[in-house]
């Protein structure tokens, strides 16, 4: 089936907020405008399109990005479904690398909100093009103006209103459009399918036409042209505002703002309109880099369908009627059914099988796909997320790998019967699969099996679906914090290694410095060995040894972070001398760091964020100190109070029904990892003893 939509046609965006701002609602009601949906459905009453794993129709949240593709105004929109709960921020994390723009969505009552920040750093990360929409304008208390001072606070963003609502609350009737002068008013009924053009009434005329000045003037900054007729008295037309918004969302120059109510059906088709207006097609941004497979050095692929195949696996998940399918973008080229693919990542051979275009949880099945597209493939064996897909035989090149956080909180699982223990090996192989930010271990002391993770809410929901979907009857543990160790100073350790009883012995002599790292620097091994003092060939021993120990860390089993291993010098015996005798070597000298190179144990602390009313302000930071907390400031936000702290994860677990009793469920929390830092000597020699 040839191309349907010129790539310059194509809107692969996402929408992304924070948790109930109400971001499902409004994917919803594009899927319905669009017609890709006969029937609304609510979060409320758990029947969203796109919410489909049954764990998010329970709870209301949206997990999993699900990939849709709809068509409006002739052009053809992809649409990714983003999780705004900061736990499966690598999902947001996931989806931005795969977008070309975004729909940013605020609560018109609690304006920019801490996930908010959090997905927008992201998108500055991978600096997506914008557009804001303030929903919920229906709500008791919302706010535009303030919503938009919020954009400009609190993320430090230009932001231009290029609407603003009619009435507000329950009598909200429509908005006004600054770009074309006219009142845009709904009828109450018919689902919001029926509104019209009107003149802007009399007593916002004032007001609308000083927020069109302030639009226009930061409009034809952007075009030389057009700022040009501006100062010579010309007002600019319809089609050069859009063009200059247009400029001004792809380069970030300023952040046009639109709003409405998703769940009152107003706002939702203009809110269609900017997207195809302002929105990148794929041709608009930056053509992707990546490294040639073979010669390793950068290469530019265009959205082009005539540049070799480049495609990005995105996201994997476990399809109850397909099996496992792999969310693919294609970057360039095209893709065929029956195609043999390079996973130029691993060096592995795919083959596309099923190629499927996703409309939330219905499916179509496609023969092609091109540049630009979003497809999801089925039955690819060796291919993860993150993972590059090409022609193995036309310039094969491996594009950006995305980077994921360390899970920073783990729990153990123990299956009740052998048959469980079997189903759950099988289960969290694809768990851990389709999720980077899950990773799932063996203690080998205990021989239990540890599941890690980005928070309580990520865990709950992991095992949640090894109950549900895996039918996995299992014991499951009190969470824990991942610890890890560090050295507290620079030190020289001289081991020799001698085991020399007749026939062929052992030996070995290292010496080296260990020396604390940078935060972030990982582990880093380095040979200074001049004159042939250790052979070449040793020396990978010495590392090799360091790395099977460095795990187990020296006060209480959790890994030593962050230090540099130097090997300065050693000595070996011609006969007796192996690379296993200098990994053993190594090894020991690692053990002595216990005794000569200070540890501390190190805790993951989390940047926390409460949002309480005035009330309960004292009983929420008499709390937040009792738990260790850092309390790093407070500001007032609408009528609530926002407390920011830092408190360590293990005195946190729980915190969520401590809160809600404590301020009658009216105060809400967000938290986000930020640091390691040292734990307390009091509280860190409880947990050398619990765990040493």
């Amino acid at each position: 089936m040839p191309r349907t939509h010129k790539i310059e046609d194509y809107r692969n965006f996402g929408i992304m907020a924070h948790i109930d701002a109400g971001k499902t609602t409004t994917t919803e009601r594009i899927l319905y405008y669009t017609g890709k949906s006969h029937k609304i459905g609510e979060v409320h009453d758990g029947a969203a399109t796109m919410d489909w794993m049954e764990q998010e129709q329970e709870r209301g949240i949206t997990i999993t990005s699900a990939a849709t593709t709809a068509f409006w105004q002739e052009k053809r929109l992809n649409i990714i479904d983003t999780p705004g709960h900061v736990d499966f921020t690598i999902e947001v994390e996931r989806s931005l690398r795969v977008l070309d723009g975004a729909v940013t969505v605020l609560d018109g009552n609690a304006g920019v909100e801490p996930q908010t920040e959090t997905v927008w750093r992201q998108a500055d990360k991978y600096k997506v093009p914008r557009i804001v929409f303030v929903n919920k304008m229906d709500k008791i208390g919302a706010d535009f103006d303030k919503s938009v001072e919020s954009i400009r606070d609190r993320l430090g963003a230009k932001a231009v209103p290029i609407q603003f609502p009619i009435g507000s609350e329950s009598n909200l009737k429509g908005l006004v459009d600054l770009v074309r002068m006219k009142a845009v008013v709904w009828d109450n009924d018919g689902l919001g399918a029926t509104y019209r053009d009107e003149e802007i009434p009399a007593d916002l005329m004032a007001k609308a036409v000083e927020a069109r000045a302030y639009l226009v003037e930061n409009a034809v900054e952007l075009d030389d042209e057009a700022m040009e007729a501006y100062l010579g008295g010309e007002e600019p037309t319809e089609a050069t505002i859009k063009k200059c918004i247009r400029k001004a969302v792809l380069t970030g120059a300023f952040y046009p703002i639109l709003c409405g109510s998703a769940f009152k059906n107003k706002g939702v088709q203009p809110l269609l309109d900017a997207v195809v207006d302002y929105l990148p097609s794929p041709v608009d941004i930056p053509p992707t880099k990546g490294i040639d497979f073979k010669t390793e050095e950068e290469v530019v692929r265009k959205a082009s369908d005539e540049e070799p195949l480049s495609v990005l696996a995105f996201k994997i998940m476990d399809d109850p009627f397909v099996g496992s399918l792999t969310f693919c973008r294609i970057y360039s080229g095209k893709l065929e059914t029956g195609m043999s693919l390079l996973n130029s990542t691993r060096d592995k051979r795919e083959r596309v099988g099923r190629m499927l275009l996703m409309h939330s949880n219905n499916r179509e099945d496609i023969k092609e796909a091109y540049a630009g597209d979003i497809v999801a493939l089925a039955g690819l064996k060796e291919t993860r997320t993150g993972d590059t897909l090409c022609d193995p035989l036309k310039a094969p090149v491996i594009l950006e790998r995305m980077e994921f956080p360390a899970p920073v909180i783990e729990i153990a699982v123990e299956p009740k019967s052998k048959a469980d223990q079997e189903k759950l090996g099988v289960a969290l192989q694809k768990l851990a699969a389709e999720d980077p930010s899950f990773t799932v271990s063996t203690d080998f002391e205990s021989g239990q099996t540890i599941l890690k993770g980005m928070g309580e809410l990520h865990l709950d929901i992991k095992i949640d679906i090894l109950k549900r979907t895996y039918k996995v009857e299992a014991n499951i543990g009190a969470p824990q914090v991942a610890y890890r160790e560090s050295l507290g100073k620079k030190v020289d350790i001289d081991y020799t290694h001698k085991k020399q009883t007749g026939g062929t012995g052992q030996f070995a002599r290292v010496m080296i410095t260990f020396e604390p790292g940078e935060p972030g620097s990982g582990f880093v091994f380095e040979s200074a060995i001049v004159g042939g003092a250790v052979p070449k060939e040793y020396i990978p021993g010495v590392q090799k040894g360091l790395e099977s120990v460095k795990d187990s860390g020296l006060l209480a089993g959790f890994p030593l972070i962050d230090f540099k291993a130097t090997l300065t010098d050693g000595k070996y015996h011609d006969v007796d001398s192996s690379v296993l005798a200098f990994e053993i070597a190594s090894r020991a000298a690692f053990k002595e760091l216990r005794e000569k190179g200070a540890p501390k144990l190190l805790e993951p602390i989390m940047k926390v964020e409460v949002v309480t009313p005035e009330e309960y302000l004292g009983s929420v930071i008499g709390d937040l100190n009792s738990r260790r907390g850092m309390i790093q400031g407070q500001d007032m936000r609408g009528n609530a109070t926002v407390v920011n702290a830092f408190v360590p994860l293990a005195n946190m677990f729980g915190y969520v029904n401590t809160l809600r009793g404590m301020s009658q469920g009216r105060a809400q929390f967000s938290m986000v990892y930020d640091h390691y830092e040292p734990v307390p000597q009091h509280v860190a020699d409880e947990v050398i003893k619990k765990y040493g």
